[in-house]
């Protein structure tokens, strides 16, 4: 036998062990929980881009409130990418829902624990991912509105993220609701 044959075969060898596990493993190593996820990236930076534009009322008059300059315009859309790049983290596999015993209600809700979501998530989880993407499909409206300089687009792609959202939250966070 060749010497360069004898070195193939001990190089694959010595990799078939791990072939099997790269395959099953990911290379991502989830941290956050998506209950973080959303209280740290995906909450603030949405609500910046839903406060960009704004009819205010005060005893003065009212006034609108909308980026105007490229400046304000690029500063929205980085927000906004945040949180498309955001709904990515929620689909990846082994993520937790929340800390161990962390509350998942906001004040007066009546949310499901993080055990019970976590369940939902495992059991339905192509509908969970379904449910990110429609919020990544939401965002990616949103930024082309920002790229158009678009405020009417932008508030309404920004209802479409609301959407997206509460569609989630009534299947997997408070379930008990739909039934009211």
């Amino acid at each position: 036998m060749k010497k360069s044959a004898v070195i193939t075969i001990a190089i694959a060898g010595f990799m078939l062990p791990f072939a099997s596990q790269a395959k099953d493993a990911t290379p991502f190593k989830p941290t956050a929980t998506i209950q973080q996820i959303m209280s740290s990236i995906v909450d603030p930076n949405i609500d910046f881009v839903w406060n960009s534009v704004a009819t205010i009322s005060t005893k003065d008059g009212v006034e609108e409130k909308s980026p105007h300059t490229d400046e304000e315009w690029a500063e929205v859309k980085k927000h906004a990418l945040t949180v498309l790049e955001a709904s990515n983290l929620l689909i990846i596999d082994g993520r937790k829902v929340a800390e161990e015993g962390a509350n998942t209600s906001s004040a007066g809700s009546t949310e499901l624990k993080s055990t019970d979501i976590q369940k939902l998530i495992k059991t339905h989880k192509s509908e969970f991912n379904q449910r990110a993407l429609g919020l990544h499909e939401a965002m990616q409206l949103v930024v082309k509105a920002i790229d158009k300089k678009d405020t009417e687009e932008l508030i309404r792609t920004g209802g479409l993220v609301d959407r997206a959202c509460e569609n989630c939250h009534l299947q997997f966070w408070y379930p008990i609701h739909k039934s009211k």
